[in-house]
C-alpha cells in the first residue's frame, strides 16, 4: 500500500522526525489558503507547490513548483491542480492532480539520500544513504554505486548508535559539528524505527537537507506498507487513496487475489506466482502482451476463481483469455467450476483458452466440455499462449 507525501510526513513527524511546516488541500480555495496559513506560521514568503499523486519524478513532470510571491503561488496552485501529470512512474497516460501539499521554503545547505528497505539477499533490514539526495538513486547506483552506504541492522542487536555515526560521517556531516552528527544519528535512528513500527516495506527521504541553520529535515518522504501487516494498523489502512488505485486491483484485494493491471490484451487467470511469470513470459515470447497479472494462489475456492474472472472480462482492453492452472493444492475442477459459473453469470465475449493439468485434472476437463461453452483446450502452457493470440487476433488456432 502507498500513501501521499503529506501523509507520509505526518507519520515521520509522529515518529519524532523534522519536517517542514506543510498543508494539505483538495480544492484551489483551499490550496490558496493553505499557502497563507503557511506564510504566516513561518513567516517565510518562499511557498513550494506541491502536486500529490503516488508517482516519483513530480519535479521533473512540472508538480513541483518554488514560489517566492503570493501571485506566483496562486499561478502555480492553478496549473498544479487537475493536471495530468506525467511522470517515468505513472506511464504515458499520467496521473490527475486532485491534492496539493503547500509546504515552507527551506534554505538548503546540502541534499542527502537516506532510505531503510530490506535486503533481500541477506534477509535483513538495511539503512541506505547518499550524498546525491535529490537524485534517481537507480541511476546512483547503476553508476556510481560507491556513492552509496549501506548499513546492515543485525535482527538481533539492532540497529546500533554507532552504525547511524558511521553513516553521518560517510555523508560528510563531520565537518558540521557535532550539534549535526547528533541530530544525524537522531535521524537514522528513528526512521529504523518507525520502519519497524509502521510495518513499511519501505521508507524512503529524498532529499533529506542539512539547512544552512544545522538542522537536519525530511523535504519528501516516501512511504509503502506491507499488506500483510495491514490488519495492525487501522489507521494507516485508512489513509489510503482509492482514486489513485487502479480499481480492479481494489476488488481483487477483497478476494485475496493478486492481481496487477498492465498494457497488454491478454488477460492471464494463474495459479501461483511463478507459474504467472512464466505465463506472461510465454505470452510474449510468441508475440502477445498480458493485460494483467493475476495470480488466484494454491488454495482458492470456487468464490474467488469466479471473482478472479469477473475482474479480467471487466477491462475493456482484454481481447481474449487465458487460464494456465497447475493443479496441487488448487484442484482442477474447482477453476473448471469457477470459470464455468462465471461465464454464465456475466457472458463471455472474448476468446477463452484453458489448459488445465495435476489434481483432477480430467474431471476439470470433463465439467468444461460438458459445459457448452466456447472454451478452447490447450495441450501445454507454450499451445496455450499460441491459440489465445491467434484467436484474439482473429485468426483460427
Amino acid at each position: 500500500m502507498n500513501i501521499h507525501e503529506y501523509q507520509a510526513k505526518a507519520l515521520l513527524a509522529k515518529a519524532g522526525l523534522p519536517i517542514p511546516v506543510g498543508k494539505p488541500a483538495f480544492s484551489v480555495a483551499e490550496a490558496e489558503q493553505a499557502a497563507e496559513a503557511v506564510r504566516q506560521q513561518t513567516g517565510n514568503p518562499i511557498v513550494v507547490v506541491k502536486a500529490q499523486i503516488h508517482a516519483g519524478g513530480r519535479g521533473k513532470g512540472g508538480g513541483v513548483k518554488v514560489t517566492k510571491t503570493p501571485e506566483d503561488t496562486k499561478a502555480a496552485i492553478g496549473k498544479i491542480f487537475g493536471m495530468q501529470l506525467h511522470t517515468h512512474q505513472t506511464g504515458p497516460e499520467g496521473k490527475k492532480v486532485g491534492r496539493l501539499l503547500l509546504e515552507q521554503g527551506v534554505d538548503i545547505a546540502k541534499e542527502l539520500y537516506a532510505a531503510v528497505v530490506l535486503d533481500r539477499v541477506t534477509g535483513r533490514l538495511v539503512v541506505m544513504a547518499s550524498t546525491e539526495g535529490g537524485m534517481d538513486i537507480e541511476e546512483v547506483a547503476a553508476h556510481t554505486p560507491e556513492k552509496i552506504y549501506r548499513e546492515i541492522i543485525d535482527p538481533i542487536i539492532g540497529f546500533a548508535p554507532y552504525q547511524a555515526r558511521e553513516l553521518a560521517f560517510a555523508l560528510g556531516l563531520k565537518s558540521a559539528g557535532s550539534e549535526v552528527i547528533g541530530r544525524a544519528v537522531h535521524f537514522f535512528t528513528t526512521i529504523v524505527r518507525a520502519f519497524q513500527e509502521l510495518d513499511c516495506s519501505l521508507l524512503e527521504v529524498n532529499p533529506l537537507v542539512l539547512t544552512k541553520q544545522g538542522q537536519i529535515i525530511a523535504l519528501d518522504a516516501k512511504l509503502n506498507f506491507d499488506d500483510n501487516a495491514l490488519y495492525r494498523h487501522p489507521d494507516i489502512e485508512a489513509l489510503r487513496d482509492l482514486d489513485e488505485e487502479e480499481p480492479a486491483e481494489t476488488e481483487a484485494k477483497k478476494f485475496d487475489l493478486s492481481y496487477v493491471k498492465l498494457t497488454g490484451d491478454i488477460g492471464c487467470m494463474v495459479n501461483g506466482a511463478g507459474l504467472a511469470m512464466a505465463t506472461m513470459d510465454i505470452i510474449q515470447h510468441h508475440g502477445g502482451m498480458p493485460a494483467n497479472f493475476l495470480d488466484v494462489g494454491g488454495g482458492a475456492t470456487q468464490e474467488k476463481v469466479t471473482a478472479a474472472f469477473k475482474i479480467i472480462t471487466a477491462d475493456p482492453a482484454v481481447r481474449g483469455i487465458f487460464i494456465n492452472i497447475f493443479g496441487g493444492i488448487m484442484k482442477c475442477d474447482t477453476i473448471a467450476n469457477g470459470v464455468v459459473g462465471a461465464v454464465k453469470e456475466v457472458g463471455l465475449k472474448v476468446p477463452l483458452v484453458v489448459r488445465l493439468e495435476g489434481t483432477n485434472v480430467e474431471l476439470g476437463k470433463k465439467i468444461l466440455a460438458e459445459s457448452g461453452l466456447n472454451v478452447v483446450a490447450a495441450a501445454d502452457m507454450a499451445d496455450g499462449a499460441r491459440k489465445i493470440i491467434q484467436l484474439s487476433r482473429g485468426q483460427a488456432a
